[in-house]
């Protein structure tokens, strides 16, 4: 019942996550970001994931050594989905056996869609799509444009009702951290808040 894409800028070295899902307050326990990577975790989630997550990266860990560990630390990995984009902009990707069907994941450059209960096993690759047909924008703005392809592709089976939208540079806080906890059109709103937001973002 979520989707989701990760990804780190060529260009500036950002990391971000823009997420979706029919949960309320989806973002909260699922998408996480620092200044050295960013972690993603869904699907009958374990937040418990997300900071550690994020603790190895800090370490010096790649990737796929991050999953590896968070794989052997967390009950059940059969059930969870996960995704780790490190600082060199590698990224490892899981989707467990028991995964809520449709689940399906896809990869780009520096960037990775997840998604379970899909309308399509489209979704993520078209995800990845538009990230990467936003080449030149914002890190922000190519992730809405990514979480924006992915309902044009059919989303979820369920009505989308939570998104985010983070983004995490040189700093230990999110310099972009906008959430819609509740809403008929969570896209459409997150939408909204970032065409707010992003011409005032340097001045916050």
């Amino acid at each position: 019942m979520t989707y989701s894409i990760a990804a780190r800028c060529e260009k500036s070295g950002a990391f971000g996550i823009a997420i979706t899902s029919s949960s309320i307050c989806v973002a909260s326990r699922c998408a996480w970001v620092g200044p050295l990577g960013c972690v993603s975790t869904q699907n009958i989630t374990d937040p418990a994931l997300g900071p550690t997550g994020l603790g190895l990266l800090r370490q010096g860990l790649g990737a796929g050594a991050v999953l590896r560990l968070l794989l052997q630390g967390t009950p059940q990995p059969e059930y969870r989905q996960i995704s780790v984009v490190d600082r060199y902009g590698q990224v490892a990707m899981h989707s467990g056996a028991e995964a809520l069907p449709l689940a399906a994941m896809a990869e780009g450059p520096s960037c990775v869609a997840l998604g379970n209960l899909l309308a399509s096993p489209d979704v993520p690759a078209r995800m990845i799509a538009g990230y990467v047909a936003a080449e030149g924008e914002p890190l922000a703005e190519r992730l809405m444009r990514a979480l924006e392809a992915g309902l044009e592709a059919g989303g979820e089976t369920g009505d989308e009702h939570a998104a985010g939208l983070h983004v995490a540079d040189v700093y230990d806080w999110p310099v972009v951290d906008l959430r819609v906890d509740w809403h008929d059109d969570p896209i459409a709103e997150l939408r909204r808040i970032w065409d707010l937001y992003a011409p005032q973002r340097a001045a916050y």
